[in-house]
């Protein structure tokens, strides 16, 4: 973790996630299942489900799987009920944990969430406890294309509400309010430029460096609280 760049960090995730790939597209499908009960099954009218299904695409969930997650949400006798729950936390050493899941039963979430905290030298906060050490951030990660500049990816992401533009050796993070999020990701798409990830996400302000061996005790609580079903995301504010 420590030295670690966002792109590095990216393919780690999604080294995990070939791994797992059935746990993880359980995960996108209820997130589909619940964008598409907040606001229908039109992703062009629908931001939620825009997100969800490029979420999936990312994750190279097949298209006939995704289309199966939409019509099965937007179906009258669907009865699939998840709730959006974030819990956080502190992590061994002092990191901050923020855990975003989705859950049909509050309780036994709430207890598994914090059995893993106890379990990994951790404790499970109040609401706001960590909050406060996070941003809540558009982040589209770009490839790079060849025979365009870093100049030409920061013209046109500030052209379309992007805050920030941070080069990494694979690539480039570009950062926006949440509020200009999809303009920036549609501006990308519509350019050509090949997306690695995009999402809003909680974008740590207060980073903590650790050694390798302090690094592994939080990968490690990382993981577990990932492998719950009833988990999305995991953010934390190591480096």
């Amino acid at each position: 973790m420590s030295g670690h760049s966002k792109f590095h960090n990216i393919k780690a995730t999604k080294d995990k996630a070939d791994a797992t790939r059935g746990r993880v597209f359980t995960k996108i499908g209820r997130e589909i299942a619940v964008a598409v009960k907040m606001g229908g099954p039109d992703p062009t009218i629908n931001s939620k489900l825009y997100d969800a299904i490029a979420k999936a695409k990312q994750n190279n969930m097949p298209n006939d799987t995704i289309q199966r997650s939409i019509k099965k949400a937007s179906g009258a006798t669907n009865t699939d009920n998840f709730d959006a729950i974030t819990y956080e936390g502190y992590g061994p050493n002092g990191v901050a944990f923020i855990v975003e899941c989705l859950t049909d039963n509050r309780n036994r979430t709430a207890s598994d969430v914090r059995h893993l905290f106890d379990k990994h030298g951790g404790s499970l906060g109040t609401t706001g406890s960590v909050m406060y050490m996070f941003d809540k951030k558009g982040v589209i990660m770009l490839e790079q294309k060849d025979g365009v500049s870093e100049d030409d990816v920061m013209m046109l992401a500030l052209d379309n509400g992007a805050d920030d533009v941070v080069s990494e050796d694979d690539g480039y993070v570009v950062y926006t309010l949440p509020e200009n999020f999809h303009t920036a990701v549609k501006a990308f798409e519509e350019a050509g430029f090949p997306i690695v990830s995009s999402g809003v996400e909680y974008v740590s302000s207060n980073n903590i460096e650790l050694d390798e061996a302090k690094a592994e005790s939080i990968e490690k609580l990382k993981d577990a609280l990932e492998d719950l079903d009833d988990v999305q995301v995991v953010y934390t504010n190591a480096l």
